[in-house]
């Protein structure tokens, strides 16, 4: 990979215009027509099954994480009161009836937080005695739900971006093992966030925080989620950040960080000393990243401006994109995080119009254009 380079490809695409949020302006949007293409799934019309209390719905679902095809995890920034009555044409989730979840914060009540689906988008488990870590928040609150590939114990992080911590729990959600952070008070040193966004897992056991939308960093834990050392800042130069929104870990050794608002991703790479690593790469082209998933010889994010998946070659190029509409009643007005499981199903957290969707691979779809599981280190397995 080129050192130095910043990429930046592809001409303005008016014609996209249609898919781009109200409010959010098109003119610094560029697309790379020539690499936009169908989308090769099929959306499953109303997989994620409403299970509320009547009066409420779905918040905005912030993360997802699926752990298999009949256990998908759900992350959610509570659930969304409903108006009463409840208008004739609500579809089991608010965005059916015109309630954006992201910004009708008054309709916010943070119940229901962390729960799995099976594979038929039921409901199986509910964690609803972790509710109260959620409780109080008078911003977004969760933000990610990561399980380490590398961990035999198979334990749940998750990031709560407006207290500034980050919580584990075992696999059944039985125990809350460990909290990093301290609740409600940012911080810069060594034991404190400033809102973040994501964890990402090594595979030597060390664990990476993106730290995130206040601090501009990437904080490099052990195991024990003992600090080590730090990298990033905020600018707009080789290896900065104006807020990290999520982090994917390749082959041989590569980070790759997503600058939510810089649009851009920063590639780094894991050097011998633990505590350091290198600058490699950053790419351009891009508008307001969300997530990621790294496979073999390439990464898959999702962007917002217009609303896309993209996938990248490790060399920055862009190699295919397609664009996710926003008409319902399959469509979506931010896909927050998105998860793939062991069978190629695709799932898709709305955090605007407030649901989960399943995406399955067209039958005719070509395999170069399905986006895998995240890559993982088999070596290093337990």
């Amino acid at each position: 990979m080129d050192m130095t380079k910043l990429t930046g490809r592809g001409v303005t695409a008016l014609a996209l215009a249609s898919l781009v949020l109200p409010g959010y302006a098109l003119a610094a949007q560029e697309v790379d027509l020539s690499t936009v293409g169908p989308s090769p799934y099929d959306v499953v019309t109303g997989w994620h099954m409403p299970f509320a209390e009547p009066g409420y719905a779905f918040g905005g679902n912030s993360g997802v994480f699926a752990e298999s095809p009949d256990r998908i995890f759900i992350l959610q920034r509570g659930e969304t009161r409903l108006p009463n009555p409840v208008p004739p044409e609500f579809a089991g989730y608010a965005g059916s009836i015109g309630i954006n979840v992201l910004q009708d914060t008054e309709r916010r009540v943070w119940q229901n937080c962390i729960y799995t689906l099976n594979g038929d988008g039921e409901v199986q488990e509910r964690w609803t005695q972790w509710d109260h870590l959620c409780e109080g928040s008078d911003g977004p609150g969760p933000h990610r739900i990561r399980i380490n590939p590398y961990d035999p114990e198979r334990r749940v992080w998750v990031v709560h971006e407006t207290f500034h911590q980050i919580y584990v729990f075992s696999n059944d959600g039985s125990e809350h093992l460990m909290t990093l952070g301290e609740k409600g008070v940012a911080g810069d040193d060594e034991s404190h966030f400033g809102r973040p966004q994501d964890v990402a897992f090594l595979p030597d056991g060390r664990v990476l925080v993106a730290d995130g939308l206040d601090n501009h960093r990437i904080i490099i834990l052990d195991e024990h989620g003992g600090y080590i050392s730090e990298f990033g800042g905020f600018g707009d130069g080789p290896g900065q950040f104006n807020g990290i929104h999520a982090l994917g870990i390749g082959p041989d050794g590569l980070i790759f960080a997503l600058d939510r608002s810089g649009g851009r991703v920063n590639v780094f790479r894991t050097t011998d000393d633990p505590a350091e690593v290198e600058f490699v790469d950053v790419w351009g082209g891009l508008t307001l990243t969300l997530d990621i998933i790294v496979g073999d010889d390439h990464i898959w994010i999702t962007d917002l401006r217009p609303l896309r998946f993209v996938k990248f070659d490790f060399e920055g190029n862009i190699l295919y994109t397609w664009l996710v509409p926003r008409d319902l009643p399959d469509g979506y007005l931010e896909v927050h995080t998105f998860s793939v499981d062991s069978d190629g199903n695709l799932y898709g957290g709305d955090n605007q119009y407030g649901r989960t969707q399943k995406f399955v691979p067209k039958p005719d779809a070509d395999p170069a254009l399905l986006i895998g599981t995240p890559w993982i280190d088999e070596s290093a397995v337990r």
